[in-house]
């Protein structure tokens, strides 16, 4: 049992608030988390002031009017930094589809370099990502192995870099042979939009291995690469079916019934283009979605162009490799 700071009343563990005087317990660290959050909005860093509003949103009581006011402050932020990409420019339509095709540029940047780096520099997703190596060593060889193992974890640190755009801490790809790589993250996605922004992200990095790979490929005319590329659309293609905690059903969560339809008519379209079967999947799983009851409030259009540009170059990049003369 700890005591009130205002007026002495034991608390039970946990407690928010005083039950005698109504005083938030936490008043102290409160004020903190928000002055580190003013000084992060002002200098521009808004990452840094949405992580300091979630810190202090855990000591409030979900039913206070202050825990309300700063859910609306973390989701003013969430949007500011959606429509803020720090490497590109323009409006918010044209990022959406300038994400998909041209994924393979941000694999190019230094910085992006150095970022895929920094999952290898931990020891556990080292240790786990060889281990998934030498399974698919085994089995297929270690060209082949190596490049599928980089492609997921392309796709994976997609994720990891979209969710520290927006201040919300996650760990390194662990990997799992046979079922992939899982990302942990530390805290959640402030709004659907957010959230549907780092589905996204990992088949966007994993469009863009994908597009290196069919590059290698056409260059070098050797098989293994028509191979890495074609594996790596279909596995991101197969990410984006919209059901459960797939990318595609965590995109979705930005979709309005209108865009969902939209979206089932592409995968429909192209499924008959290319005959995929992957595409009839999440076809069935977008008309699916338009019965749910998970809308959001406002329509998310660079979303629904993203999601689309990226079943239509997905399905080209497989299209391609399956079919390389």
């Amino acid at each position: 049992m700890s005591s009130c700071p205002q007026c002495g009343n034991a608390l039970a563990p946990g407690a928010l608030v005083c039950p005698n005087c109504h005083a938030l317990v936490h008043a102290n660290e409160l004020s903190q988390f928000a002055e580190q959050a003013r000084v992060a909005t002002s200098n521009g860093r808004l990452a840094d002031a949405r992580h300091a509003w979630e810190q202090a949103l855990a000591l409030l009581p979900p039913d206070s009017v202050q825990y309300a006011t700063i859910r609306q402050t973390i989701a003013a932020l969430s949007a500011q930094i959606a429509a803020d990409p720090p490497s590109s420019g323009g409006g918010g339509a044209a990022k959406g589809a300038s994400g998909a095709a041209g994924a393979i540029g941000l694999l190019s940047l230094l910085g992006k370099g150095k970022f895929l780096l920094f999952g290898l520099a931990k020891i556990k997703t080292l240790f786990s990502m060889l281990a998934f190596l030498g399974v698919y060593w085994a089995l297929y060889g270690w060209k082949f192995a190596l490049g599928f193992v980089i492609s997921i974890y392309i796709h994976e640190m997609g994720h990891v870099a979209e969710l520290a755009r927006f201040g919300i801490p996650a760990s390194a790809p662990m990997f799992i042979p046979f079922l992939g790589a899982v990302v942990r993250m530390k805290a959640y996605p402030a709004t659907p939009h957010e959230d549907a922004r780092v589905g996204l992200a990992g088949p966007v990095w994993g469009l863009g291995a994908a597009l290196v790979a069919l590059a290698f490929f056409l260059i070098t005319r050797e098989p293994y690469w028509a191979a890495i590329a074609r594996v790596g659309a279909w596995l991101n293609l197969f990410n984006l079916i919209p059901v459960w905690q797939l990318d595609g059903g965590r995109g979705f969560h930005a979709l309005t019934r209108t865009h969902r339809l939209m979206v089932a008519i592409a995968a429909g379209a192209l499924a008959y283009l290319t005959s995929e079967g992957m595409l009839v999947l999440i076809a069935i799983g977008a008309i699916y979605r338009l019965f749910t009851k998970d809308f959001p409030e406002h329509e998310d259009t660079p979303i629904l162009i993203q999601f689309v540009g990226l079943l239509a170059v997905l399905s080209v990049v497989y299209l391609i490799a399956v079919h390389p003369k």
